[in-house]
C-alpha cells in the first residue's frame, strides 16, 4: 500500500491538502485529487496543492523560458479533481508549505516567484501573511445574468479575469447576501465557456473609510461549491465595485469573507494595472493517507 504524506493548510477558511511532489512523480489522478480532497472519506479541502519543480511539468517548463528564477509549480485542482489556473489564497498557503518544508528560504520583506497555469506570480513575504502580485486583470466583456437560490430576481454580473474567470454580482443588503444558498451553483446566462466562479457583493455604508474601500463576499467556486474565502474572488469583487464606483474609488479594499478580512490593492506598473491580494497563511496539520 502506498502511503501519501500530505499538510492541511488554509487561507481565511479557504482549506488545501499540500502534498510535496519535487521531481512529479507522484500519480495524483483527477480522481485522487477529488478523494483527498472529499470531507467525508478523505482529508477534505477545497482544493488540492501539489508542490513540483517547475522543471518537472511541462506547464512549468515553458514558463522557465521567460523566468528561470520560477522554481517552483503550484499545480492547484479544485476539490472535485479538476484542473484550476490558479488560487490567490492557495498560491499564500503554497509559500508558506514550501518554506515549512525547506524547499525555500525567503526572509520578511522578499519575494519568490512561482510558477501556476495563470502565469508566474510574485509572492511577497510579509511580517503576518504573504501578498501575491497576480498581474493585470482584464473585464471579460458582457453582463451575464446570474440565477441563484434564494435569489428572487436574476441580477446582471460582470465579467472579471484575474487568471481565472470570474463573475460579480452586486447585492442590496447583508440580508439579500445572508439568504442566498450557495449549496447550489448559481446558473449564467449565457453560460461561461469554462465555467466561473460566482461572486455576490455589498458595499459597506459608508463605502470608503479612511481612503479604503469595504466590501462583504460570498462566493461560488467552479468545482468546489461555496467556500468560506476565495482570493482571486475578493480580488474581481474589489474590481468590480470600484469599476461600478468610477473614477474617484479607491485603489486599496477591505473585503471581508465569512473566514476572515483579505486586502486588495490596485497599482500601476509598465506592463499596466496590476492588482495584489494579501491575507494570513496557516499550515494546519500533517498526517499520511493511503493513496
Amino acid at each position: 500500500m502506498t502511503m501519501l504524506r500530505f499538510t492541511k493548510g488554509h487561507g481565511t477558511g479557504n482549506d488545501f491538502v499540500l502534498v510535496s511532489d519535487p521531481e512529479g512523480l507522484l500519480d495524483l489522478t483527477p480522481a485522487r485529487r477529488a478523494a483527498l480532497a472529499d470531507r467525508r472519506f478523505g482529508v477534505g479541502a477545497d482544493g488540492v496543492i501539489r508542490a513540483v519543480r517547475s522543471q518537472s511539468i511541462p506547464e512549468g517548463r515553458a514558463l522557465l523560458a521567460s523566468d528561470p528564477d520560477a522554481e517552483w509549480f503550484m499545480d492547484y485542482s479544485n476539490s472535485d479533481g479538476s484542473v484550476s489556473e490558479m488560487c490567490g489564497n492557495g498560491i499564500r498557503v503554497f509559500a508558506r508549505f514550501l518554506l515549512d518544508q525547506g524547499l525555500v528560504e525567503l526572509a520578511p520583506g522578499r519575494s519568490i516567484p512561482i510558477g501556476t497555469r495563470a502565469g508566474v506570480i510574485e509572492v511577497h513575504r510579509l511580517a503576518d501573511g504573504f501578498a501575491a502580485d497576480l498581474g493585470r486583470w482584464r473585464l471579460d466583456g458582457g453582463e451575464p445574468l446570474v440565477r441563484a437560490r434564494e435569489l428572487p430576481v436574476a441580477r446582471p454580473g460582470l465579467g472579471i479575469n484575474v487568471g481565472n474567470p470570474h463573475v460579480v454580482v452586486a447585492l442590496a443588503s447583508d440580508d439579500e447576501l445572508e439568504a442566498l444558498d450557495l449549496g447550489v451553483a448559481p446558473v449564467l446566462d449565457p453560460p461561461a465557456a469554462a465555467g466561473a466562479n460566482v461572486e455576490f457583493v455589498v458595499p459597506a455604508d459608508p463605502l470608503v473609510v479612511d481612503g479604503i474601500g469595504r466590501i462583504r463576499m460570498r462566493v461560488h467556486e467552479r468545482g468546489s461549491g461555496e467556500t468560506l474565502s476565495c482570493g482571486t474572488g475578493a480580488v474581481a469583487a474589489a474590481l468590480a465595485v470600484r469599476y461600478w464606483a468610477g473614477a474617484s474609488a479607491p485603489s486599496e479594499w477591505r473585503v471581508t469573507v465569512p473566514g476572515g478580512v483579505l486586502g486588495v490593492r490596485m497599482f500601476a506598473a509598465e506592463d499596466g494595472e496590476h492588482v495584489a491580494l494579501s491575507g494570513p497563511a496557516e499550515l494546519v496539520f500533517e498526517g499520511e493517507i493511503a493513496l
